[in-house]
């Protein structure tokens, strides 16, 4: 064991938990204390965690000031965010990784940090709903059947064979690489009042009924593979791994890319968020790449906007929260705390106004109305207006969510974000991509 290991007060005799002290039970510690029942460290314990800060990293639609201020109401220790984009992410990983305490990293990311030993496992024995959180991370299934594994699918990264190990195990293991998070089953946003026609396949990203109307996401990883299912799906390209695709099928890939942007095919390749909702709202374009709180965020706007189902399937993608290499003592155990608070509800219910998936469902629909419940996860028409986590409408009563349910949505994931094998060319033939 190491000394965090001995050190650390994992558990308290009888009653007393780590999380009564925290939530206010110093008082119950200092009397039982005080009667002999237990000896030495809880109420001091208690005491130095209030001094504690954690800083939680990672990507704007995920790292959210709400949550840190729940958590550290909750807690009774002080969470903080810090927002980078996807490259800085990767950057502060490598180059900073003492910068971070919590690493809110997308899957594939991961290939980056593992490799690095800049990262932690989790030990899975010490989260309380380990057995609650969604198989699709933790065992690599989703509704009694094999998820796809083109892309970077959770459950190939989702393990270790010890807290420091330097690659994945691929199989289930006590030592998981991180924590499942948020994620979502992406699709095209398109304006249903501009596009003049249905919306049903990827190929409709680059048909020419809407030149100069639509817009990729410039995030290789991301933008790479609504490309390839556009192209594949328009039949000009056949890709039988999107995951892993050659040099010469990128090369092929972004050559049509640029034929179309010198085309005056995109009006834009957007890099954030506020980007792709300013895109959409304004008209300027109809149909792009979109993220799902984009599309929330642009009819809170009171903006027609519509998260297209299409019947090649969607585009998955997830987050992990991760332990840094460097967390050790109280700190560690804080951040134990703070991963265990993060799926016990109050972070699903919160992230499903945004239309993202919390990795325990159960206890994130716990946190929503019966109505919201519906709505979000059920497929059911809102019996009442549903609204933003900042409280404005973005559907009417008698709405079905766009896609259906939570298990119609997941059921018909096709690919996943991924870094592929030549992520190198492709960044670089990417660049040639912005560069046209």
């Amino acid at each position: 064991m190491t000394k965090s290991d001995t050190d650390r007060p994992d558990s308290v005799q009888g009653s007393l938990t780590r999380r009564t002290v925290m939530k206010g039970g110093a008082a119950l510690a200092g009397a039982a204390a005080g009667s002999g029942a237990i000896t030495g460290f809880p109420m001091v314990w208690a005491q130095k965690l209030k001094d504690i800060t954690l800083n939680h990293t990672g990507m704007s639609y995920s790292t959210l000031a709400e949550i840190a201020q729940q958590a550290s109401k909750d807690l009774g220790f002080k969470v903080t965010m810090t927002v980078v984009d996807h490259p800085g992410m990767t950057n502060r990983l490598v180059n900073a990784p003492k910068s971070i305490d919590i690493a809110d990293m997308e899957i594939w990311q991961a290939k980056f940090a593992i490799p690095q030993g800049v990262t932690q496992a989790v030990d899975t024995k010490k989260i309380k709903n380990w057995e609650q959180l969604t198989p699709l991370y933790t065992k690599g299934t989703f509704n009694g059947k094999e998820v796809s594994r083109q892309g970077d699918a959770p459950f190939p990264i989702m393990y270790r064979d010890s807290r420091g190990a330097k690659s994945f195990a691929g199989k289930i293991t006590e030592w998981a690489t991180f924590v499942p998070g948020v994620y979502n089953a992406d699709t095209l946003g398109i304006r249903p009042d501009l596009v003049g026609r249905p919306i049903t396949s990827w190929a409709d990203l680059i048909s020419p009924d809407f030149k100069g109307k639509t817009a990729i996401q410039n995030i290789p990883t991301n933008g790479s593979m609504d490309a390839m299912m556009a192209l594949q799906s328009a039949g000009i390209m056949k890709f039988p791994n999107m995951g892993n695709p050659s040099k010469q099928e990128i090369a092929a890939m972004v050559d049509h890319l640029i034929k179309l942007k010198k085309g005056g095919h995109f009006r834009a390749l957007w890099n954030t968020f506020d980007e792709s909702v300013n895109l959409m709202a304004s008209g300027e374009v109809v149909i792009q790449s979109m993220w799902s709180p984009a599309v929330t965020a642009v009819k809170a706007q009171g903006v027609k906007c519509v998260y297209q189902p299409l019947k090649e399937g969607y585009r998955g993608w997830g987050n992990g929260l991760a332990l840094m290499g460097h967390l050790d003592g109280l700190k560690l155990d804080a951040a134990y705390e703070y991963l265990n608070w993060y799926n016990s509800g109050w972070v699903g219910g919160f992230i499903a106004k945004q239309g993202y998936y919390s990795a325990n469902p159960a206890t994130a629909m716990e946190n929503l109305t019966p109505n919201e419940r519906g709505f979000f996860y059920e497929g059911k028409a809102a019996t009442a207006d549903i609204t933003s986590p900042t409280g404005q409408k973005t559907n009417s009563t008698g709405e079905v969510r766009d896609g259906g349910s939570y298990i119609d949505r997941f059921s018909k994931v096709a690919i996943w974000n991924s870094l592929p094998p030549n992520a190198e060319y492709l960044y670089s033939k990417w660049n040639e991509f912005n560069a046209a």
